[in-house]
This record gives structure tokens, sequence and C-alpha cells, in this order.
């Protein structure tokens, strides 16, 4: 009996160990379920008041709170581990919860829900479609994502409420007007839905704008690929800051992208109508405040009427454009502008009862207004030369105004103007339409001084034909010996020093500090130029761009020469023309343009050169049509023509030359298509043992730049090998680097190294030489682009590496490195930006040759 007692309780006293061990167990093995699951809600569990949910990083919160009154529960999603509480979503924002009694739960039938202490649901993620697997996850962006199986099926990111953080993609659709929008909270402590909005108006050039019911409040003028023209203070930085990617069917989206990831930063549209960016200092345990919109007076949505302009540092701060009156005089002295300015004096084009046709009477003209937002409301973009954008506004009496802005291009408005602010510094030029009596007095004054002129000119005409026949024998013998002169002179060359009084001085280009020694160059008359272009006729035109326009001309010798007119509007002046003489006249290679002479009268800057019958590379290369001119073998031979012209310019010519501006439009083709590279106007002289060099603005064509000089104004030799490299791709690939615009490639760089990767490098191929190129020559083109377009300029060939890699028949290359520095190269644009410059250092040499 006793012995069966022990043996019981033995057998009892082992069950509660296995018992101990096994509730061990499972407490261990939900407490690791638990800490490995802090970010995210499974299907089927909840959080209750007072419990959160933290992203994997420890960056975001999730979980209940209350901005005001402790009574009123919400959820949302603020940063995690800072003392002031900075909420950036909410979820049930119309429907606070009374007590603490309310649950976030991720039901089985797959949606997020908010449930009240009774059990009544206040808000839900609504999925029409939802997964019974459904998890719900906070990330460290700030995003919670209802996700099954790696799939997103709902995300805050696009339900916001008032604030956008980083990596948030933004979206608005051209066609169907799609526009998610922020919206204010009621009050400080009141995140209902309040009376302020925010998101992207897409007419035109997009902006964003903040609205006060269906009211504008304050916009940021329009985006020009790299910042919104109407804030001043915003800065141009590569790779960082806002970008906007087309998603492909009209949907496009802005992102923001901090210039560290490990920044907390956030764009909040307050209660009261403000924007604001702020930063976390952790230094300072604070937010530190960035930017506000609106900042001032001015800022406030067309705070001065229509053709009213507004500057913050006037008293009063509201004036009329020029032309314009006030509409109500007495309203306006008494400070209340709303009314705005009318004309005037009627347009020319409008007293003749026509819209668009000139009428009687002197023509309209237009006055330059700068440092300003421009208008709201733009009906017209489009046109790639000012020029033609002016004469499209001349030509339509609608038309009241336009500007001309780097990628953007031409804007006109035909409506009232609204909303036009006065920048001290930043800004665009609006040219506004106004009656020529507006322009240049009163008419009475105009037709005093042409009756003036007229009586003047007979009497000196008068004095003139009787002191011409009474010296009329001696006035013979001058005119010999003057047209002799003349003759002699207008083709004899003259030191590049003695053009102009501009060109001495301390900016004469000098190498290392020693003055220039000065070149010859034949100087032209402005009227033996025009003989030659039968005075500039549109039929001799073979192109235009920024700078002007150039022509087709010929010399009384029968010499065909192209002949570059600039424009007084082109961004080219004095010194990028004197620049471009007296480079290019020191400069002999058969890959480079010959400069013949120029011209310089008065306001005339004109430059000949010899004519290349073919035009620019990019005439052939992106033209359908012309392409299969194109062959393979044509294609080589002008990759190699490029890269000794490049390599005469860094190593063999007397001067050591960067480029800065190589694109395809710049590299001219002769009657045998032998490449000539041309337009040196951006060019830099470096000296002898000059590796690197400063600059105090940043010149060339967006899509062109090297990583370096885009971003900090740092070009050596290797800036032109990123070019090249950029230059080489689209030979090969008969592809602009701006024509790709899915999600999937931003330019030429990303399509040619997925495919690299892939094993595809044939498929990069242009189709029209598919069939007849030389696959090793394809292959060895491709290894030596990407090896020019790598990131660090440390990485990238020299020019004499370049062309040796090219006539070399074996492959064993360095391997390229994966570029990262793609996804802002999407607009073809003059940049001239004033920078500030940094020094670089780029001395490269191959040292190590690894198979593929």
């Amino acid at each position: 009996m006793n012995v069966c007692c022990r043996q019981g309780s033995e057998m009892e006293k082992q069950f509660k160990n296995v018992k101990f061990w096994l509730c061990l167990l499972h407490m261990i093995y939900y407490f690791s379920l638990f800490c490995s699951s802090a970010d995210r809600i499974p299907s089927g569990n909840s959080i209750k008041d007072g419990e959160l949910i933290i992203s994997a990083g420890e960056k975001f919160a999730l979980g209940f709170f209350s901005p005001g009154n402790p009574e009123l529960r919400y959820v949302g999603i603020w940063f995690y581990g800072i003392q002031e509480q900075a909420v950036v979503w909410v979820a049930n924002r119309e429907r606070p919860i009374q007590g603490l009694g309310g649950t976030l739960t991720m039901e089985s039938h797959g949606n997020l829900v908010v449930l009240d202490g009774n059990g009544v649901q206040v808000w839900s993620t609504d999925v029409s479609a939802p997964s019974r697997n459904s998890t719900a996850i906070l990330t460290d962006a700030g995003n919670l994502i209802l996700s099954n199986n790696d799939q997103m099926s709902w995300q805050s990111f696009e339900n916001p409420t008032d604030t956008f953080l980083p990596d948030m993609r933004v979206y608005y659709n051209k066609s169907s007007g799609e526009n998610r929008v922020f919206t204010s909270w009621r009050s400080a402590n009141d995140p209902s839905i309040g009376n302020y909005s925010m998101g992207i108006d897409a007419r035109g050039s997009p902006q964003i704008v903040i609205w006060e019911g269906g009211n504008r409040r304050w916009r940021s003028g329009h985006w020009n690929g790299l910042v919104f023209i109407g804030v001043p203070s915003m800065m141009a930085v590569y790779l960082y800051g806002f970008k906007l990617t087309n998603d492909g069917n009209e949907k496009f989206y802005f992102t923001y992208t901090p210039s560290s990831s490990s920044d907390l930063i956030k764009f909040q549209l307050h209660w009261n109508g403000t924007e604001e960016q702020r930063t976390w200092d952790a230094s300072l345990r604070e937010w530190r405040f960035i930017q506000l919109q609106p900042a001032n007076q001015c800022d406030i949505y067309n705070r001065c009427g229509p053709f009213g302009v507004c500057d913050a540092r006037n008293s009063p701060i509201c004036t009329c454009m020029k032309g314009y009156v006030p509409k109500d005089i007495d309203q306006w002295n008494n400070g209340n502008w709303s009314g705005g300015c009318v004309r005037r004096t009627q347009l020319q084009c409008e007293t003749n009862g026509s819209r668009g046709i000139e009428g009687s009477g002197e023509r309209d003209g237009f006055l330059m207004i700068e440092n300003v937002k421009l208008p709201d409301f733009l009906d017209y973009v489009g046109s790639e030369d000012v020029e033609d954008c002016e004469n499209k506004c001349l030509q339509n009496c609608s038309c009241i105004a336009f500007s001309f802005v780097s990628a953007i291009n031409c804007m006109i408005w035909s409506n009232d103007l609204f909303d036009i602010q006065h920048f001290q510094n930043g800004g665009s030029s609006l040219y506004i339409r106004l009656a020529h009596s507006e322009l240049g007095g009163s008419r009475k004054v105009t037709k005093l001084i042409i009756i003036a002129s007229v009586i003047g000119g007979m009497l000196f005409l008068g004095v003139s034909i009787w002191l011409l026949w009474r010296h009329k024998e001696k006035l013979k013998e001058i005119l010999k010996s003057s047209q002799k002169k003349s003759r002699i002179q207008e083709t004899h060359p003259i030191r590049s020093g003695e053009f102009s009084t501009d060109f001495s001085g301390p900016d004469d280009l000098s190498v290392e500090g020693q003055p220039g020694t000065g070149t010859e160059l034949a100087y032209f008359s402005f009227s033996s130029v025009a003989a030659a272009t039968n005075n500039f006729s549109d039929k001799n035109k073979l192109g235009q761009g920024g700078f002007g326009h150039v022509y087709k001309g010929k010399l009384p010798g029968g010499q065909d020469i192209a002949v570059k007119r600039l424009s007084a509007k082109s961004g080219q002046g004095m010194e990028e023309f004197k620049n471009e003489i007296m480079l290019i006249a020191k400069l002999q290679h058969r890959n480079l343009v010959r400069l013949l002479g120029c011209c310089i009268e008065g306001e005339e800057k004109i430059l000949l050169y010899e004519y290349m019958p073919n035009k620019s590379l990019d005439t052939f290369l992106f033209e359908p049509a012309k392409q299969t001119q194109l062959d393979w073998r044509t294609r080589f031979l002008i990759i190699e023509g490029i890269a000794r012209g490049l390599l005469y310019l860094h190593r063999d010519s007397r001067l050591r030359i960067v480029h800065r501006d190589l694109k395809p439009s710049n590299i001219l083709l002769d009657d045998e298509m032998n490449p000539k590279i041309s337009d040196f106007g951006m060019a830099r002289i470096f000296g002898g043992n000059q590796n690197e060099a400063n600059t105090n603005r940043l010149v060339g064509t967006y899509g062109y730049l090297a990583p370096e000089y885009a971003m900090e104004g740092l070009f050596s030799v290797k800036s032109d090998v990123y070019s090249f490299g950029i230059l080489l791709l689209e030979i090969v690939s008969g592809r602009r680097n701006t024509s790709f615009h899915s999600a999937e490639y931003s330019n030429v760089i990303g399509y040619a190294w997925d495919l690299w990767e892939r094993g595809k490098a044939m498929d990069f191929v242009d189709p029209s030489i598919a069939n007849s190129c030389s696959p090793n020559e394809v292959m060895r083109c491709i290894h030596v682009g990407l090896l020019c377009v790598q990131d660090l300029a440390s990485h990238r060939p020299t020019m004499s590496a370049v062309v040796l890699m090219l006539e070399s028949e074996h492959t064993n290359f360095p391997l390229p490195r994966q570029p990262t520095f793609t996804s802002l190269r999407r607009l073809d644009m003059d940049l001239w930006n004033e920078m500030n410059d940094v020094v670089s250092s780029n001395n490269v040499t191959l040292s190590v040759i690894l198979g593929r």
C-alpha cells in the first residue's frame, strides 16, 4: 500500500514538471512571436488602447492617442522616440472613440478596422476584395500597409491626412484629373477635416496649390524639372529633393528624397492654412523649422488682384503693372487691392476690331518684368525657341503675356494675369504685351520726334548734296582709296586681342595665370557676312537653338561656310563668344570643326565655320527616316572620331581643354560622315600640369552632365568622359537619353545596364542596324560606354584608355560598376545656375584587368 502511494506521488511530481516545461515553452514561443511581429498585426489579431506597433527600425509608432481632450481617442501614426509627439496620419479622424476601450483589429476577412469600447466599427480600410491572410505592417517610412504575400491591397500613403513624408508618392493624372490631396485638421487639437487642402494642379506644368475651401490660398509656381519656380528659396540639388516621375498612361507622381536617409523630415499642412517643412534636430531635441508657405503677405494668392504686382518690401505692397491703372482708384488707395488693375491704353490689334489681325497704327510690343512669380492659369506650353514664343504671342491678339523658362519652354497667357509677385532674388522674366505708346512715351512726343527727324534729315540731305557737288573730284579719290583699304582689311588676319575692348584686361584667356598669346584669325565685316548669307535669308537657315540661328553662306571665292549668328537673347554672351573664338582658333584636328573667322559689330556677334553638309549627328541618329543611313560601320567610325577629338583636347593639343557640352547636336558631320566636335562656348582651359579647375557656374546640357559636376560643380576631363559615355550609348541604341519615360528605365544608362546584367546586351542595339552590325564591336562599345558613365570620376577611364579599348580586338577590360545616379537625367535643358566650386582630383589609371 505504501509502495503504491509512493509510486503515485512520484508520477504526480513528474507530471507537474512536464506541465511546467510545456507552459514555459509556450510562453517562450508566444513571446518570441510577439517580439518578431512588433511591426505588424497578423490576421485575426488586434492591439488595444495603450499598446503600440513599432516599425522595424523604430522610426514610427502606431497606436491610440489624444491630441487635446483625453476622453477622445484616435488611431494614428507618429514619430517614435520623440518626446514631442508629431502625428503624421490619423485613421478615425471624423469619429473619435469615447474612453479607453478602443481596439485596432486585423479582421479575418482582410480589413483593418477600428472598434470602440462597444465593438462598434468607427473606421475601416474598406478594401473591396480583401484577403483572409492579410497582415497590417508599419514600415520605417511611416507607411501602414495591408499586405498579403507581398501583394499590397491598401496603404496609408495613398490615404494621407495632413502630412507629406519622404518616399510618399503624390499622384496626379493629366487626363482624368485625379489628384490626391492633403487636408488640414480642423484645429490644433481636432484631427477632423479642416478648411484647407493641398495638392497638385496639373494644368500646363504642374504646381503645388493650397486651397481654402474651393478658393486658392497659395501656389508654388510651375515645376521646371528641378524646382518650383515660384519658390525663390528652393534650391536645385541633384538626386535630392523633389522629383517628378512618369508612371505611364498620363499618370505622374512627386516624391521627396532627403540628403540623408537618417533625417526625419515632414511637410505638414497646418489647421491655419500654412504648410511647414521641418526636420528633427537630434542634438537640440526639437523640430527645426526649414520653410513656411505662405511666408509673407505677398504669398497669399492674388493679393493685388488681376494685373497687380505684389512686393513685400514696398509700402504699399501692391502696384499696377506698367501700362495698367487701378480698376477702382478709391478702393485701391484705401488698401483694398482685390479689384486689381485694368489696361490704360488699348492694344493696336484691338483697335481694328479683330482678334489676331494687326490694325492700323504702330505695332504692339513687349515689356520685360524681371524676377517675378509668373502668373497663374497659363494657356499654352510648347515651342523650344524664345523667338518663336514671342512671335506666337504677337500673332495672336488674345495673347497678353509670355515667358520662356528652361525645361518648361514657351508659356503664354491669354486671360487676366493673377498672382504676380516680385522677388528680390530669383523668379522668372515675364514679357507683357503693351500698346506702342506705353513702351516709348506718348504719341505726341513720338510724332514731334518723327516730324523733327524728317525736317532735320531733309536739311542734312540738302547740305550734303551741295557739298558733294562742290568737292566731287576730291571725293572720287577718297572713295577709291577707301575701297582698296576695305578689301585688304576685310580678310586680313588680326590679333584676337584687337577685336574689341571687351577682350582686354584680366579676363583674357590664359594658362595658369599667363597672358594669352593671341592667335591669327580672319575678321569679316557685317556687310560681307550679310552678303554671303543673302541677308540671313530663311532659305539659308540650317538650324537654330538657344544661342540663335545658323545659316549657310558662300564666300566670294565660292567656299561654302556655316554662319553662327548669336541672338541677343541667347545665354551665350560676350564671355562665351570670346571663349569660343580664342579656343577653337588655336585648335587644329580633323575631328574638330574649323573656325574660319568672326564678325563683331555693335550688338552683332557672328562666327564663321567650315560648312558641314550633313549637319549634326542628332539629325540622323534620332530621326527614324534617316537612322538607316547610319549603318554600323559609320557609327563605329563616328564613335572613334569623337574619341580621338576628345583625346586631342584633353592631352595632345597645345592647351588642355574640357569641352563641358558634348552631345549629339554638337557633333557635326562632313560630306563623308566624319565627325567634328563643335561649340566651344562652354569649354575651359587647363594648365599643363592641372587636373582640375574651379567654376563659378554650372553650364552644359542636362542629361549629359557627370554626377559630380551636376551635384557639386566639380569638373575635369572625366566630366567629358561621362558625356562621351552617354553619347556612345545613344549612338549604339539610336535612342535619345531623355526618351525613356517608363517606371522601369529613367534613361539610356539604366536601360543599357539592365540588358548588360541579364546577358542581353545585343538587344540594346538600334533595330535598324541589328542585322548588319559586328557583335564584337557592339559589345566592346557598350562595355566602354558603361565604364565611362560610372558614378565616380575616379572609376572612369581616360580618353587615351577609351581610344585604346575601342581599337583593341580584346575585351578583357575592367568590369563597370552599377550606376546609381540615373534617376534625374530626364530633361534636356541648358543649366546656367550660379554655384560654388569645390576642387576635385581625377588622376586615373587602368591598373586591374579582369575578364567578364
